[in-house]
């Protein structure tokens, strides 16, 4: 490997020879070069460890080492494992469950293998350590070390691979069926996909958050030999306005001259290259002048009076929610105990591992759109609203998800490659970087909140009342259904009646506010959870005491008017954490508990429908819906439901990806509602298959060609409704979790009680709640997305995600339903609500631990951060 050609540098790729110039970085090598997609940039800055590769067995961050820093040395990627290699870690990565959106998981397998290499018995900590330079921010690491012990062992004991041959039932630990896929990087996100003649765009960000464009000269930039276009906000030919809520449209696709611009995000022009190396440049020679004007960057400057209008609504207020039964103030006047705090909780990030991707192409009279999103038929109808063309003329193809958590439901990159592509007639792919991603993208919003809460001289709680004012930044998103949530679930999973709840969701220049998993509710329950532990330490009862008294019972009514189900299982989940927390108490161990409900489904009232089609097509049975898979396991739960109901095996049936022409519309991946909505339309699919199949003595053969569909509509009432007991939503499920302290201060065990109804796949589900209550923790005490004047000070390393090392003991415990839900085998959704109680759990178990009563997150003077 000595030597090469002029201005370039030798070294060996998967054992055969390469070369390159010195100054090129290894991944766009590997990608771009040589087609090596396994390894992910997933940051770009060396922080993640997506972009995992082996120097001569040493782990490397190839997107930050360049090809001269590899001279003369063997690069490894995942696509030169060995087949035996290559089957171990597949075994072992899907039978642990280790695998959600995947995006991380190369990387994490060669580090696992530089591991391994060396010492095929790692303990543990020895495995954590050799992880701790890559983030995964799906699964809580629990299943991922577990992947690498199994894999260690099946090494060193020389075991052979099991034939893996799921029956596909509801219950069985089935292996996802994308687990292979995304653990050898065979799996296509839309960076992976490659076209011929590609061209690559980039918005140009506003310069300030607040500020009129007064001329934009794209000449410097129309000059440089590899721009193909400079598109502005008069090249848009349909409407300029976009938005997730379709009544709600109030996003720019791009801002005008003589336009004011709302955020550091917005975008003033897009940049087309013919090379993705010179966006950045083409991109400095935009010339923009702006008038710049003072931002609003806090609700309540927003809502003051002669304050500016960021958009046409009075004092700045796009949502206003009451939710008020019983009279709050009187009620607690009489109460024995009242306890009242103001809470502070901050804009965290979603920090999704792979950064927002699309890709558009002409296709005959119209565009073919490559995208990541968490809806294929959101983005064709606002992307086909902004082209002012039938949304029909634009095909949309679900790829991979590196990760959503929310935060790919709004339009980011995919209107604008629709867009260039339309205007240029050529394939064009616009991808975030890591940076443009934390600055456009909307964030969990931050919230001020002063909650009130009574109970009687035992502890039976009386009435609460709630102001909750939330920063939902510079456009609408989903600001108002997440203030919502936030108020329906403010009262907590509890059984009083009497509240008065008021939430506000204020427009500023700040980044958006959106969805992030739990959509609300971990800001209310950590402000309501945490006025329990004073209510109890003013009755004299413990804090597991305290809502074991209170738990809603099936037949009671919720706070929010809601009568409770005959499925819930709320006091046998505290009744399970019982004997953990006195266990923790009696040593002298600081333990937390909390509570909390979330919803499946969008409930209020709105339309909700799941739908699925199963067809027959040469001899296997297409499972065909738009729910998008974000490392959720939808894919495989409805695989498990289909199959359970015909009694074929999961090898006789295949999840198509979402796909306007092929797959049905059902709705968002958001509220945890697909695997109870679209599960249930499959089950309904499915049942009408199984009828057919009966009928020809359960051959498949006479069924060739024919589809059966399933739709299933949810029917609940509007927020304010004056029915007495409305119907919010559909499902809830409840959880409690029980967090304790090691003697340093560090969160020792996490130890979690879920009814989440019939748990179909238990490693699937163990792997959503693991990875909630991780999420849960950052966000308690590590997380933070600190803006300063509307411009966002962090990066992706200062984030302050959870790794490996710093994760704690997870115990998962399932409470089997007396009385399942009657919907989808007895689903009620798992995704938002593992990551939810967490946070009052963690701050009752420093409570307890100093005495100090935090209001604020990140929580302060904890062993994680410092006190300020």
């Amino acid at each position: 490997m000595s030597g090469g050609k002029s201005g370039t540098v030798a070294f060996a790729v998967n054992g055969k020879n390469a070369g390159g110039p010195p100054e090129k970085k290894l991944l766009n090598f590997l990608r771009e070069d040589l087609r090596l997609t396994a390894a992910k940039n997933g940051c770009g800055s060396g922080a993640c460890g997506a972009c995992t590769v082996l120097a001569d067995g040493k782990p490397v961050r190839s997107c930050v080492t360049s090809l001269g820093g590899v001279e003369g040395k063997n690069i490894v990627t995942v696509e030169g494992l060995s087949s035996r290699e290559k089957d171990v870690y597949v075994y072992a990565f899907a039978e642990s469950g280790a695998v959600q959106c995947g995006f991380c998981i190369p990387g994490m397998v060669l580090s696992a293998k530089a591991l391994l290499d060396l010492n095929n018995n790692p303990s543990e900590k020895e495995i954590r350590g050799a992880l701790r330079s890559n983030i995964c921010r799906c699964t809580g690491y629990v299943k991922i070390i577990r992947a690498v012990e199994i894999a260690a062992r099946f090494f060193r004991e020389n075991i052979p691979v099991p034939e893996n041959k799921p029956r596909g039932v509801p219950g069985e630990r089935m292996h996802r069926v994308d687990a292979a896929a995304k653990t050898l990087g065979t799996g296509k996100y839309v960076d992976d996909l490659q076209f011929e003649g590609i061209l690559h765009a980039s918005a140009l960000r506003s310069a300030h958050p607040r500020a009129r464009i007064l001329k934009i000269d794209p000449g410097g930039a129309l000059a440089h030999p590899d721009c193909a276009a400079v598109l502005t906000a008069k090249d848009v030919p349909g409407n300029i306005k976009i938005g997730h809520l379709a009544f709600i449209s109030d996003y720019d696709v791009m801002i005008a001259e003589g336009g004011v611009t709302r955020f550091i995000g917005d975008a003033v022009a897009l940049a087309v290259s013919r090379r993705r190396e010179s966006l950045d440049e083409i991109k400095s020679l935009i010339a923009v002048e702006y008038e710049a004007l003072d931002p609003l960057t806090s609700p309540k400057a927003a809502m003051a009076p002669g304050a500016p209008l960021i958009h046409n609504r009075e004092n700045n207020i796009l949502s206003h929610e009451r939710l008020v039964r019983g009279n709050a103030d009187d009620v607690l006047a009489k109460s024995r105990y009242v306890a009242s705090r103001r809470y502070l909780v901050p804009f965290t990030e979603h920090a999704f591992m792979e950064p927002e991707c699309a890709v558009a192409a002409p296709s005959g009279d119209g565009l073919v759109l490559y995208s990541a999103g968490q809806s294929v038929y959101d983005e064709q109808r606002e992307c086909s609203r902004m082209l002012g063309i039938p949304p029909e003329k634009i095909h949309v193809k679900g790829q991979l998800v590196g990760g959503g958590f929310g935060g790919k439901e709004d339009m980011s990159v995919q209107h604008h490659a629709c867009l260039a592509a339309w205007i240029l007639k050529k394939p064009v792919k616009v991808l975030f970087s890591r940076e443009e991603s934390i600055a456009v993208h909307p964030k969990r919003h931050a919230m001020e909140m002063e909650f009130t809460t009574g109970c009687d001289e035992d502890g039976v709680l009386t009435a609460m009342k709630a102001v909750i004012v939330s920063d939902t930044g510079a456009y609408a998103s989903l600001g108002g259904p997440v203030l919502q949530r936030a108020c329906t679930h403010a009262a907590g999973p509890y059984n009083y009646q009497v509240v008065d709840i008021d939430g506000k969701a204020v427009y500023t220049n700040n980044i958006p506010g959106g969805a992030f998993r739990g959509f609300g509710v971990p800001q209310s329950c950590f402000a309501t959870e945490s006025n329990l532990n004073l209510l109890a330490e003013m009755a004299g009862i413990s804090p597991w005491e305290i809502r074991m008294r209170n738990a809603i019972r099936p037949g009671q009514v919720l706070p929010n008017g809601q009568i409770a189900g005959s499925d819930v299982e709320l006091e046998a989940c505290l009744l399970a954490l019982r004997d953990g927390y006195e266990k923790a108490r009696s040593e002298g161990k600081h333990a937390g508990i909390a509570c909390a409900l979330k919803n499946s489904g969008i409930g209020v009232g709105l339309p909700d429908i799941g739908r699925c089609i199963l067809s027959v097509e040469q001899g296997v049975v297409h499972i065909r819906t738009s729910a998008a898979c974000i490392g959720q396991g939808l894919a495989t739960v409805i695989t498990q439901i289909v199959c359970g109901c015909l009694g074929l095996p999961a090898e006789k049936t295949i999840v198509e990806p979402p796909d306007t022409r092929r797959t049905p519309d059902s709705g968002t991946t958001t509220a945890s509602r697909q695997s109870v909505f679209t599960g249930e339309a499959a089950l309904r699919a499915a049942r009408k298959l199984k009828a057919a199949l009966d009928e020809g003595g359960g051959n498949l053969a006479p069924l060739e060609g024919k589809e059966f569909y399933g739709e299933y509509s949810g029917i609940t009432d509007p927020m304010g409704s004056g029915k007495p007991n409305p119907v919010s939503h559909v499902a809830y499920g409840y959880a409690a979790v029980l967090a304790v302290l090691d003697g340093e201060g560090r969160v020792e065990k996490i130890t979690a009680a879920y009814d989440i109804g019939t748990v179909v796949n238990p490693s699937a589900a163990e792997g959503q709640i693991e990875g909630g209550l991780l999420m849960g923790m950052g966000y308690t005490l590590t997380e933070d997305f600190p803006m300063e004047g509307g411009r966002p000070k962090a990066k992706y390393g200062t984030l302050g995600l959870i790794r490996a090392a710093e994760a704690p003991g997870m115990e998962i415990i399932f409470v089997k339903p007396k009385n399942p839900a009657p919907l989808a085998c007895g689903i009620k959704g798992v995704g938002e609500l593992a990551a939810i109680p967490v946070t009052p759990a963690i701050a009752g178990a420093y409570y307890a631990r100093d005495g100090i009563f935090r209001t604020k997150l990140p929580l302060d003077g904890t062993f994680y951060r410092s006190k300020t």
